[in-house]
């Protein structure tokens, strides 16, 4: 694991038998912004400050800014999961906006994605192209912040995507059932719907309950329905940005969101019916 998630990994053991001190705290939670990428403020479902480009591939399908480090940034990336039986395409508004706030979105082109093979191998591809000198992406790329996301069977694939080294966070959103919290090390956002009745919020607060060796939180969107997600992302988009933002970018506007005595988010009645966060979250400072 690289030294992000290395340092994560000794805060979170030290948390646990109760050594964490506030300095420690400090040192992993409260990173600057990273150089380069502009602050959007709190407007975290308006499009962000770059004009998104879509490549379709055989593969994947990857969304990416416009004039990818013209500022001397590199981009972070996001593998993105589909639900069950669509294709990136049905999520274009949704990744077109995480590449609006300069994320290189490496979505896999399958249907059935639960497994997270191709989403992983998305990330062996953003690697090559770094490294490719006539590629677009060529050493544009930030290959140290890597976060999985997806919707349904796709937020399952997201869970599975994580036991990948390279992943340092993940976004499931309305998760399928065929996953193993157990088995990942990352800082996790559940998100969930209301009115789901594919995904049933119940299930997904059991996935959040099991995340109690990682930083979790989980937020239930009111009046969400598990389709409602498509397209655009609807009530997700806020959330997941902020949240990817915060662990892939260290913006701290983000990070107030989700974490302190006032957080953001946390007494977002009108937005969430329901939001938690697991001790070691609540452990991280705002």
């Amino acid at each position: 694991m690289r030294t992000r998630t290395s340092i994560l990994r000794a805060w979170l053991a030290a948390a646990v038998t109760a050594a964490v001190t506030a300095v420690t705290l400090t040192a992993v939670a409260a990173p600057a912004q990273a150089e380069g990428i502009p602050s959007v403020g709190r407007n975290w479902s308006a499009p962000g400050p770059y004009t998104p480009e879509v490549s379709i591939g055989a593969v994947h399908t990857l969304y990416y800014p416009q004039n990818m480090g013209a500022r001397g940034e590199k981009h972070p990336v996001v593998i993105w999961g589909n639900g069950t039986g669509v294709l990136p395409g049905a999520y274009t508004l949704l990744l077109r906006h995480y590449a609006s706030h300069g994320f290189i979105v490496v979505a896999a082109n399958t249907p059935a994605s639960n497994f997270a093979i191709t989403m992983r191998s998305g990330i062996d591809l953003i690697e090559n192209l770094n490294a490719d000198p006539v590629s677009v992406f060529h050493g544009k790329v930030d290959l140290d912040r890597v976060g999985s996301a997806g919707h349904s069977q796709g937020g399952s694939g997201a869970i599975n995507a994580a036991v990948d080294p390279r992943v340092d966070t993940v976004v499931a959103i309305q998760p399928g059932p065929l996953n193993d919290v157990d088995l990942i090390d990352e800082p996790v956002l559940f998100l969930a719907g209301q009115f789901d009745a594919i995904v049933w919020p119940i299930l997904v607060k059991g996935m959040y309950n099991d995340a109690d060796h990682v930083p979790a939180e989980y937020a239930e969107l009111r009046g969400a329905t598990h389709f409602g997600t498509g397209i655009s992302g609807g009530d997700m988009r806020a959330p997941s940005t902020a949240w990817l933002r915060y662990w892939l970018m260290d913006d701290a506007t983000a990070r107030a969101e989700f974490f302190g005595p006032n957080c953001g988010f946390c007494s977002d009645s009108r937005q969430f019916s329901d939001f938690k966060r697991n001790g070691l979250a609540g452990q991280i400072p705002g």
